[in-house]
């Protein structure tokens, strides 16, 4: 009796230990096992296909966690849906997805200092949009910085979903503007070379006035400072500082609690001269005489960056011009401290051959693309060289059509190929102005004056400008073409008239019609040359007794012609 219980014990410990070694099969074998449907549940406006089309498993597949997990990645990136589960029923793989809403309309409250379509330009969500959390935190930042540069700084923007029918809802932003907050002073630590007026001259910020109607450069915006310190270091570059520096722009709190009151602290350094200046032609066979005549810094002068970067893109075209397209030029500037010189020389080297493939401009919607692409002065196939791209640059900035300019390059269908993107950001450029005022001699005086820098995208200005009063009226016109004829010569006309009573003051009354025409051409980057030719026809009449003698032998019509240039 004993051996048996220890016959069942023996057996029954056998088959204990046999189990675990028969589950392993049991789960490979599930683990095998092929996928019947793909099943996608939640779905409201998203097709069950294009779910599907994200899914890394499909019917007939084999079931893989690592597909399945790459499936729920690949769904949440799609920014369609908040959330995404995947799990197996069966033989069936289920998708369960819960879909992001649609935005029905984007609503602001509490914005009183901005106005809600300024707003809307700096928000991406729009209506008909499918809302996500990254975007709503974009929307908040962008905002807040629209604020911040206006001087709010305290500004709180928070985000209400109302719920509507078919998963859609209205998102509004919720706005709490606090304070605006302005500069009462400016001051500068460290300063000996200039005093803190002429640096105050420099930057963007200012300091609050009561007359400062419609700047916002006394308003106190973090990001400004930084541009301003940028300014300051380029005036003392430029000033022959080569080791200054910047050390902080510290805001603080006013004495009244409200205001702040901005230092500058700077470190100067000793000014410096230039001392030898050479050109370097490396392994180029450029004359360094001729080139020479390029360069823009001469011994003896204070040092001035803006200078030694002009010289840059002097000798870079030279030698473009001399058939080495891809050449760079390296100033080395080596600093003398004990004798305050600082010695330059050019290097010029050769620097990677790339050619420009395509000319890209995306954001442009009024200005037209030739009005762009003729300030370049590169067409695709020229050899892509950053200090004219950097030229190219300057002279789209000097338009003043655009808040943004972003150049990308981008690789072309070749190794040797650039795609350069130009991207535009453009800006209001017409302004329309009105004054009035009080004068003893022709009482109420009043004006409207209408400017348009950009006509109907063409690059081409007009201006109109009208000046009225019980003895005067005066009404002037201009236009101007920037490329007459698709040629880079401006060409321009001005007409202007005007009527005067002068009767009770000079005792004689006028009138005065006249016109000019315009031209001009640029001499090189920096200058340019203008003609003019103007032709007015004036007429002199009511002339009383007691009028001066002068005015009695003008009296009657005279013409004036004139050129000037």
């Amino acid at each position: 009796m004993h051996y048996r219980f220890v016959n069942v014990g023996v057996l029954a410990l056998a088959l204990s230990l046999g189990l675990p070694l028969t589950q392993p099969l049991g789960a490979v074998s599930a683990f095998a096992q092929t996928v019947s449907r793909v099943i996608v549940e939640g779905n409201q406006r998203v097709e069950v296909e294009t779910v599907l089309s994200y899914m890394q498993i499909s019917a007939g597949d084999f079931f893989d966690e690592e597909k399945i997990d790459e499936s729920v990645k690949a769904l949440f990136q799609t920014g369609l849906f908040s959330d995404v589960q995947v799990f197996r029923r069966g033989g069936n793989v289920v998708v369960r997805v819960e879909e992001n809403p649609m935005i029905n309309r984007v609503l602001f409250e509490g914005n009183s200092e901005l106005n809600t379509e300024d707003l809307q330009k700096e928000t991406e969500l729009r209506e008909r949009m499918v809302i996500t959390r990254a975007r709503v935190q974009s929307d908040i930042a962008r905002i807040q910085a629209v604020y911040r540069r206006s001087g709010f700084n305290d500004v709180l923007v928070t985000t209400k979903q109302v719920p509507l029918s078919q998963n859609r809802i209205d998102l509004v932003y919720q706005i709490t503007e606090g304070v605006e907050t302005k500069i009462s002073d400016i001051n500068f630590v460290g300063n000996e070379a200039f005093s803190d007026g002429d640096l105050r001259g420099v930057i963007a910020t200012s300091r609050s006035a009561w007359w400062k109607f419609f700047s916002s450069s006394d308003k106190f915006d973090p990001d400004r400072l930084e541009y301003d310190k940028e300014l300051l270091r380029r005036y003392y570059l430029k000033n022959g500082f080569a080791d200054i520096k910047v050390v902080s722009a510290d805001p603080q709190p006013g004495p009244d609690g409200k205001d702040i009151v901005i230092t500058f602290t700077l470190e100067e350094g000793p000014l410096y001269k230039i001392g030898d200046v050479a050109v370097n032609k490396g392994d180029t066979n450029l004359d360094e005489d001729g080139l020479r005549t390029s360069v823009a810094t001469n011994p003896g002068d204070d040092f001035d960056s803006s200078k030694v970067d002009k010289t840059v893109e002097n000798i870079t075209v030279e030698a473009g011009k001399s058939g080495f397209a891809f050449a760079k030029v390296e100033p080395d500037l080596q600093r003398d401290p004990a004798n305050r010189l600082i010695n330059l020389t050019y290097n010029i080297v050769e620097g990677p051959r790339a050619y420009i493939e395509r000319i890209d401009i995306v954001g442009n919607t009024r200005t037209r693309d030739e009005v762009i692409r003729r300030e370049l002065r590169l067409f695709e196939g020229d050899a892509y060289n950053r200090v004219l791209v950097d030229r190219a640059r300057r002279r789209l900035t000097g338009l003043d059509f655009f808040e943004k300019i972003d150049f990308r390059e981008e690789q072309g269908s070749a190794s040797d190929k650039v795609v350069m993107v130009i991207e535009v950001v453009e800006k209001s450029t017409g302004s329309i102005s009105f004054s009035a005022g009080y004068s003893t001699t022709e009482a109420v005086v009043g004006g409207v004056s209408v400017t348009e820098r950009n006509l109907f995208g063409r690059g081409q200005t007009v201006k109109l400008n009208t000046q009225l009063s019980f003895k005067r009226q005066q009404v002037d016109f201009s236009f101007t073409e920037p490329y007459f004829l698709g040629m880079p010569i401006s060409a321009g006309v001005d007409v202007f008239a005007n009527r005067a009573d002068n009767g009770n003051t000079s005792s004689y009354k006028s009138n005065q019609l006249g016109g000019a025409l315009r031209a001009g051409f640029r001499v090189d980057e920096y200058a340019s040359v203008s003609l003019k030719y103007s032709l007015a026809r004036r007429d002199v009449f009511d002339v009383n007794s007691d009028a001066s003698l002068a005015i009695k032998d003008s009296e009657g019509v005279t013409w004036k012609s004139a050129v000037g240039g």
